[in-house]
């Protein structure tokens, strides 16, 4: 494997990199748009989210890994990857008027989370240029082996239909879709059963 598609444990000096690379990977996103729809200020603005939920919530508080230009954040079962006031605060300036959306989409979404315990994918992405190069295959695979390795299964929510044949290539199941409120996207809540 080369050594861009390394998977490597995050540390708070990956902010920069992760930030970026994810604000890249998401700004085709339709959650993303839709929480963001300011086109001329979509990437910085989705690097500040990215940096804040890197930093305040999933990097105490969850699994991040890396490689070059592409990043995964995942939620063991029993962890709380719940951002504290401050992170809360921050998001609240970063969204601006779509918070009161977000924290709606936040709730529904938590009202479709299996109750079982398991493994969440909370998001991975690689910026554009990296995208086929098995950077995001190579994330993908170290992470669902540490929940095989739990023997856990693994649930995500994709908002981007077009990633629905690669999670199925990696094991994963369509369980439901729902849509966010306030005429939010449809999200698709898909499962891997443990190996």
């Amino acid at each position: 494997m080369a050594t861009a598609n390394m998977p490597r444990k995050a540390v708070l000096d990956d902010d920069q990199a992760i930030s970026r690379a994810l604000a890249l990977a998401f700004d085709d996103d339709p959650m993303m748009r839709w929480f963001f729809p300011e086109e001329a200020t979509r990437e910085a603005t989705l690097t500040r989210y990215f940096s804040t939920i890197f930093t305040g919530q999933y990097l105490a508080n969850g699994v991040c890994e890396r490689t070059e230009d592409a990043a995964a954040f995942w939620v063991p079962a029993g962890a709380r990857a719940v951002p504290d006031d401050e992170t809360i605060q921050r998001l609240i300036g970063i969204l601006g008027d779509r918070a009161g959306l977000f924290k709606e989409a936040v709730g529904t979404a938590a009202e479709h989370t299996p109750a079982e315990a398991h493994w969440s994918l909370a998001l991975i992405g690689a910026a554009p240029a990296a995208q086929g190069t098995g950077q995001g295959g190579a994330l993908l695979r170290s992470g669902l082996a540490q929940a095989d390795a739990a023997g856990l299964p693994v649930y995500l929510e994709s908002s981007k239909a077009a990633n629905l044949p690669v999670y199925r290539h990696f094991g994963f199941e369509v369980r439901e879709e729902f849509a966010l409120p306030g005429g939010g996207p449809v999200l698709w809540g898909m499962w891997r059963a443990a190996r």
